[in-house]
């Protein structure tokens, strides 16, 4: 029996706004994600030594941000809504959310304040630099989401197992992370005295790694292969919770050890390979031996 013409009428419009509401869901969590953004910015240039909260308040709007960062690729892979519009949205607001705004933040929180000592041209050199490293992470930044949208398949200089996602250099919403998590550690206590100013450039020196992590290609996990659904549901379900019970309760420790091990997960990753390579050359070429070893001394 046929369906009335006027109830498939009320079908197709139906399906039809399900379908307008399910392209909308993608692109509203990367409103958020801007929004976010943009609520970093406002909180770092409103903070002052007076209010250090404002710091922190933009280092955890960072972290919220990647949270919906995420959120809207798995939508958009799960509702098989990928759409060019959405793809350029999500990268113009990722060089906002993680490029400008943890930019502003590192050089805000971790060098203005030696401005405001006048009289010591080493310390007009430290917010010099400052502003020098910190521009290098947001060129980076762009530079990766740059390279992300133009390259398929891309192949890092480090391959890992066959059949397991990586991404090639360190992804901007985790270099992002590592600044907000360090600001969030110290919660959101800017560096700006004498006292701190050997810890200012140990701050630089992050900074600046992190942006050479983020355009190398060396080879970061992407996680994007794991799942509820995977061959270990109850393992990824106890570890999920657990890494939420250790946020809840002990937040500025637990995001930074993840940050930390995220970027040394991929240092370790190019090392190791790095020496295993220069191993396996000395072995299949015994006789050059001592030619390499007379180089490196």
């Amino acid at each position: 029996m046929r369906p009335h013409p006027l109830r498939r009428a009320t079908d197709f419009r139906h399906s039809k706004r399900l379908r307008k509401g399910i392209y909308i869901l993608p692109s509203l969590a990367t409103t958020f994600n801007i929004a976010f953004g943009y609520y970093a910015l406002y909180q770092t240039f409103m903070g002052s030594a007076a209010e250090i909260w404002r710091y922190n308040h933009a280092a955890e709007a960072i972290g919220f941000a990647v949270l919906f960062d995420g959120i809207d690729g798995r939508i958009a892979r799960m509702t098989n809504t990928t759409t060019e519009f959405g793809r350029e949205l999500d990268s113009l607001a990722d060089a906002i959310t993680f490029g400008v705004a943890p930019a502003v933040l590192a050089w805000i929180w971790g060098f203005r304040m030696f401005g405001n000592i006048s009289g010591h041209d080493f310390l007009d050199r430290v917010v010099q630099i400052g502003g020098f490293v910190t521009f290098v992470f947001l060129v980076a930044g762009v530079s990766r989401l740059a390279r992300f949208n133009i390259q398929t398949n891309p192949k890092p200089w480090n391959p890992g197992k066959p059949g397991k996602k990586y991404f090639v250099g360190m992804p901007i919403p985790a270099g992002a992370g590592i600044i907000a998590a360090t600001v969030h550690l110290f919660i959101g206590d800017p560096i700006g005295s004498w006292g701190n100013v050997y810890v200012a450039i140990g701050w630089g020196v992050l900074v600046f790694c992190t942006a050479l992590l983020m355009v190398s290609t060396w080879r970061f996990p992407s996680f994007k292969d794991l799942g509820f659904r995977s061959r270990h549901p109850f393992q990824i379900t106890v570890f999920t919770a657990a890494i939420i019970a250790g946020i809840w309760y002990w937040s500025r420790y637990v995001l930074f050890a993840i940050a930390m091990i995220y970027m040394f997960s991929g240092i370790a990753n190019g090392m190791g390979f790095l020496f295993r390579g220069r191993r396996r050359t000395l072995r299949e070429n015994p006789a050059n031996a001592d030619t390499t070893e007379a180089t490196s001394q």
